[in-house]
């Protein structure tokens, strides 16, 4: 028998008393029908798509790595933005696509300490359970705590997962069709549509699945030998027409695959645009690259991708940022006709759960108390695991001299980033080439006050430290570049630094409109910065003394750098992407584009090294300035690691304004 297409929704179970979360839902408002539900005729029927994708078990408005509530994620959040989209429509569907299972210290704690054991239900399940999802594909993240521990999750899910690009063992059929797959590749539902009359009729909704093919170098340990990766359009051009065949009147694609217009080619990681062409698609769901689609930011200027109407080749599609931000939503007019239902007309948008006014985060809607209560106990343990050490240190983390001398606090994350990106490229094209890697103090006072800086001691490190060491959620990416752009990345960096004239004392040191997170590090390379010369570029990245050259010794492999030879550089999306305007640093020059954060890449690097080793190695310097000295502020805690600095002296001289400590350095 047909299913509504409208599922029932739970009744709310009382507050918890420890349910900070569980806010009461949204005030209630008069809800207004979509114009679709409103003005549809007989034979016409309103059918709206309910997105989420790349949840990474950010169930809760919590930050798990900061110990506080967030409000600019959560599915709670965005629970309650799809209740209420529900109440707008005749007809509803809510579907996932992917990225569940890894991503926030709760899968972590699920997969590293409790682990699943026959009949459990992981807590992401439990939540969308609770919320009726009708199906899901899979994401490059599922993959990541191994194919074992996937299954046992899936196996308590009360809604269907498929993929049409994953096949079982370690060969292609020469038809896709003959593939082994490892899920379902589509399933079709047997609906029951409401029209415009209020007369109910069957339809056939098909779903068909897609993961980006990278997840064979991603996850290659947990899945060499076992499975296999299709080409996206080519398995969506195999099954779409068994789908019609099967009778389903729509299909829609969830497809875990972001938004390039560059060209299809053979294996590319984010093919929706591509896809959107395979005909029988009526409408894409999207992700993976935590955008959102449509709007007024992402994916501008794009041959075939339309920004205001929400479409990929003329086809609705929507992308619905990450961890609960938004909520993607697709609304479809059908029409009846002797062929069976077909899209008339359609709207998209990406709903968020937050907005901003200027730096402060203004939550539009509450936790849905249905989402929170059972997954209450699992957020209660999570806490607890991320406040127990996951590692040790076996020297203090500090940022109070970042800005004057190697600092472990950025050498760690060099470190991570390094030995993520290496397995990472072992099996590309960029193997061979010399890897490099750039990180920025964050916490480094400034405009944020003198408390406002890294110090973790040594010993035992606990998840949440780490976010004293990476403030921010970018991701792990890599860029092509050559020996010239690394001395113009380091020139850009130097431009903190004020020019100091020989035989003068106490000159201040730093320029304090220079953002501390434009300081880059790279580590692999040794250089010293000559404070003598002017910067070369100003604190905005503008070339302001073109004759100008800081860094000075300036080599790699302990011989002069090498202006054309090539390297892979580790930064982060920010960098990557053109931020801080560094020279010859920009999407053009990326080369990889990492699914993991940078904080959990330090997790996992902590993990595996148990006892990590932060000690700075000195790579960079301020060259001697004869006869000068230059004065400095950092938070007054800093005179406790005096002691430990190395080749470099700094003399306590006094407090300063505002909680601050001055120090001399002597060059």
């Amino acid at each position: 028998m047909p299913q509504p297409l409208l599922p029932p929704k739970p009744f709310p179970p009382k507050l918890s008393r420890r349910g900070f979360l569980a806010g009461s839902a949204a005030a209630t408002t008069l809800v207004t029908l979509h114009p679709f539900s409103a003005f549809a005729a007989a034979g016409q029927a309103h059918l709206r798509i309910l997105e989420t994708t790349d949840i990474h078990v950010n169930l809760v408005p919590y930050d798990y790595y900061a110990d506080k509530p967030n409000d600019t994620f959560g599915l709670a959040r965005t629970a309650t933005i799809i209740r209420d989209v529900r109440a707008e429509s005749t007809n509803s569907m809510l579907i996932d696509n992917g990225d569940l299972l890894q991503g926030s210290p709760m899968g972590d704690y699920i997969a590293y300490q409790r682990g699943m054991k026959p009949g459990d239900v992981h807590p992401v399940m439990k939540a969308m359970n609770v919320l009726g999802y009708e199906c899901s594909t899979l994401g490059n993240h599922e993959f990541n705590y191994g194919l074992d521990f996937m299954d046992k999750v899936l196996a308590g899910a009360n809604f269907p997962f498929v993929c049409a690009n994953l096949i079982r063992g370690t060969e292609l059929a020469s038809n896709p069709r003959d593939d082994k797959l490892y899920l379902k590749p589509y399933i079709i539902l047997d609906k029951e549509i409401t029209d415009g009359t209020g007369q109910k009729h069957p339809i056939k909704v098909g779903l068909i699945g897609f993961v980006p093919p990278q997840i064979m170098i991603w996850d290659a340990k947990n899945l060499e030998g076992k499975v296999m990766a299709r080409d996206i359009v080519q398995a969506a051009k195999a099954w779409v027409p068994q789908m019609k065949e099967d009778g389903a009147d729509i299909v829609i694609a969830l497809s875990h695959s972001g938004i390039d217009a560059s060209g299809h080619s053979e294996g590319m990681e984010n093919a929706a645009l591509y896809l959107a062409g395979v005909e029988g698609i009526d409408a894409l769901l999207t992700g993976h690259q935590h955008l959102v689609f449509p709007g007024p930011t992402d994916f501008q200027n794009m041959a075939g991708v339309d920004t205001v109407k929400g479409t990929l080749q003329g086809k609705p599609a929507v992308m619905g940022g990450f961890w609960g931000s938004h909520m993607g939503l697709v609304d479809l007019l059908l029409e009846r006709g002797d062929k069976g239902w077909r899209v008339a007309d359609f709207t998209s948008e990406a709903r968020p759960i937050f907005r901003r006014e200027e730096k402060k985060v203004i939550p539009l809607v509450q936790s849905d108390r249905t989402v929170v209560l059972p997954v209450e106990l699992d957020h209660e343990a999570t806490l607890t695991y991320v406040r127990k050490p996951v590692g040790k240190t076996s020297a203090p983390l500090y940022s109070y001299f970042a800005l004057v001398a190697d600092d472990p606090s950025v050498q760690i994350v060099n470190q991570a980033q390094t030995w993520y990106l290496r397995e990472i490229l072992k099996e590309t094209e960029w193997k061979d080439l010399p890897l490099l890697s750039a990180a920025a103090p964050f916490k480094a006072g400034g405009r944020n006050g003198a408390d406002y800086y890294t110090d973790v001691p040594a010993g035992p490190i606990a998840i949440r430290n780490v976010a004293d060491l990476y403030l921010y959620p970018n991701t792990v990416q890599a860029v092509l570049v050559t020996g010239a752009t690394v001395k113009e990345w380091l020139e850009r960096s130097a431009g903190l630094f004020n020019r100091l004239e020989p035989g003068k004392p106490d000159q201040p040191l730093i320029d304090t409109t220079f953002a501390s997170f434009n300081f880059d590090v790279i580590d692999g390379v040794t250089y010293r910065i000559d404070l003598t010369q002017p910067a070369r570029y100003d604190a905005n990245g503008k070339l302001a003394h073109p004759e100008a050259h800081r860094i000075v010794d300036l080599q790699f492999d302990g011989k002069p750098i090498d202006p054309a030879q090539k390297f892979i550089v580790a930064t982060n999306n920010y960098r990557a992407g053109g931020g801080g305007d560094f020279p010859g640093v920009n999407k053009d020059a990326v080369v990889y584009v990492g699914p993991d954060t940078n904080r959990d890449v330090i997790v996992r690097y902590i993990v595996e090294q148990k006892t990590i080793n932060p000690t700075a190695d000195g790579n960079w310097s301020l060259a001697p300035v004869s006869g000068a000295t230059a004065i400095f502020e950092t938070g007054p805690k800093a005179r406790d690691h005096l002691a430990e600095l190395k080749g470099v002296k700094v003399d306590y001289v006094g407090e300063g304004a505002g909680g601050f400590a001055r120090y001399r350095l002597t060059l």
